[in-house]
């Protein structure tokens, strides 16, 4: 078994951090003769009791890894938990309205696990507390009480509630009564799953590998309306003096803030952490249909698309935008080969778990557009910009696709690169590369941070709600010409 120094906390705990978010997760179970009782595969040596679920015995899960435990009876407990994280599990039969979870911490600022019952914001069964307990291999017992034990086989979920913006809690196990536990497992996913993740120094974590609910597939009948609307487009001749860049763009303001992401925590409302958003107005349940029917901020004839990115926060407070822009473009060879986004997309950029300094020269730097940068901040990680400029970021997404999914457990893994110029392999389908330029009403200097942690925390959400005829257009006109243009399929 494993010993203290797995999963050590760096002096600070707010740091605490893996690379990339895992999304859903299969859950892999055994049967234990003829007890009835069913939990997840152990390793070497875990014991285990009657009503127990293993907290890795997950069918679906939001930034959650599993790593070796050094708590009685060993195996793998669950980590890497933070605010608005969730795990869940099906077909658990709840034998006791006492409920009991066993959990370690090393963050003092707490937090909270709800038990809710069919979803995420789903009946609340109960609420286990979460406190310090000196060390993420340091563990303890906590107990809830619910109204009463429901009656038959549930969906239940565990969300993660914490003040805290970093990890705050580690799961080995939960005793739901002496009844019968089960936990169906969950279909591997394709073999286009997310990357494993890297993880802490001293941990040994493992990625669960996808479930089907993360991978949604294309509607085939919807992209084949969009392939022929693009084909049946007719190419305009480019005047001379264009520049040829394959480009067009869409300019938007500021449609709200709030703590919500209808892609990452989807009908969680105030899960998150802030969000500035742009196009339409968007809520935790937003969805690409619902985005085409409403009015939106953005320019372009047909974009009705939501963009959004963290807030920048000085000293504690949101930082006003001064522009906001996304560019689409080709950074292949042949951009006469780029499609339209398939309807209903999504796609995340960015890792708004990533807490690393930035100091000048690092990678995901923020810059000075419109004057000189003069300076940095105190922690380094800011430039402080002339007189006359602003503070910006460029955030820039993958643009080749697999062709069958329209989101994936992470919200990335259905994207990726370009091998040699070519959109290839396991991402055959090249569409318009968006790059977001997100400009700052700020000089930059001390104060700042993102909601998100720090500036390396830096991430953008793209939801696909173009007018398919309008995109079909611009992308024939502009992208697949090798054409410069505006927000319209014109030149000049």
């Amino acid at each position: 078994m494993g010993k203290e120094s797995q999963h050590v906390a760096p002096p600070d705990p707010k740091r605490r951090r893996r690379a990339t978010r895992v999304v859903l997760g299969a859950a892999v179970v055994a049967a234990l003769g003829a007890s009835g009782i069913y939990i997840a595969t152990a390793g070497a040596g875990e014991v285990t009791a009657p009503g127990t679920l293993q907290a890795e015995a997950f069918a679906a899960q939001s930034g959650a890894k599993t790593e070796n435990t050094s708590d009685t009876g060993g195996g793998r407990n669950v980590g890497w938990l933070a605010n608005g994280d969730w795990l869940e599990y099906r077909d658990v039969t709840i034998g006791s309205a006492t409920l009991s979870a066993r959990i370690a911490s090393d963050n003092t600022e707490g937090g909270s696990i709800e038990a809710r019952l069919g979803g995420r914001s789903g009946t609340l069964l109960a609420t286990f507390p979460v406190a310090s307990t000196g060390g993420w291999q340091k563990w303890t017992t906590v107990t809830a009480k619910a109204a009463k034990a429901p009656a038959g086989k549930q969906t239940l979920v565990l969300v993660m509630k914490s003040g805290s913006r970093s990890d705050f809690v580690n799961i080995n196990h939960f005793n739901v009564g002496a009844a019968p536990v089960s936990a169906t497992p969950a279909t591997p996913a394709p073999s286009s799953a997310a990357p494993s993740s890297a993880a802490p120094s001293g941990a040994t974590p493992t990625s669960p590998s996808a479930s089907p609910g993360g991978w949604v597939p294309v509607d085939e009948a919807a992209w084949k309306e969009t392939l022929a609307l693009h084909k049946a487009v007719p190419p305009k001749a480019v005047p001379a003096g264009i520049v040829r860049v394959p480009e067009f763009h869409t300019n938007c303001t500021v449609s709200g803030e709030s703590p919500d992401d209808p892609i990452v925590l989807p009908n969680l409302p105030g899960a998150s952490h802030l969000h500035t958003f742009f196009g339409p107005k968007v809520t935790a349940s937003s969805t690409g249909e619902q985005l085409r029917k409403q009015s939106t901020t953005c320019d372009a004839p047909g974009d009705n698309s939501a963009y959004w990115a963290p807030t920048l926060l000085q000293d504690g407070k949101p930082v006003k935008m001064k522009n906001f822009r996304a560019y689409y473009g080709a950074k292949i060879k042949d951009p006469a080969t780029v499609v339209p986004f398939p309807p209903g997309l999504v796609m995340v950029q960015g890792d708004a778990k990533r807490q690393v300094a930035t100091p000048k020269g690092a990678s995901g730097q923020f810059w000075c557009a419109g004057s000189a940068e003069i300076g940095r901040s105190a922690d380094g990680n800011w430039p402080k910009c002339a007189a006359g400029g602003n503070l910006i970021y460029q955030l820039t997404y993958q643009d080749c696709w697999d062709g069958k999914h329209i989101d994936s457990p992470d919200h990335k893994s259905h994207m990726g690169p370009s091998v040699n110029g070519v959109c290839t392999g396991k991402y055959p389908v090249a569409v318009p590369n968006i790059s977001m330029m997100l400009g700052y009403d700020s000089l930059g200097g001390d104060g700042l941070t993102l909601s998100s942690g720090m500036a390396s925390s830096i991430h953008g959400d793209f939801m696909n709600a173009w007018d398919p005829a309008k995109l079909a257009a611009l992308v024939k006109v502009c992208i697949n010409a090798d054409a410069k243009c505006g927000t319209t399929p014109s030149f000049g």
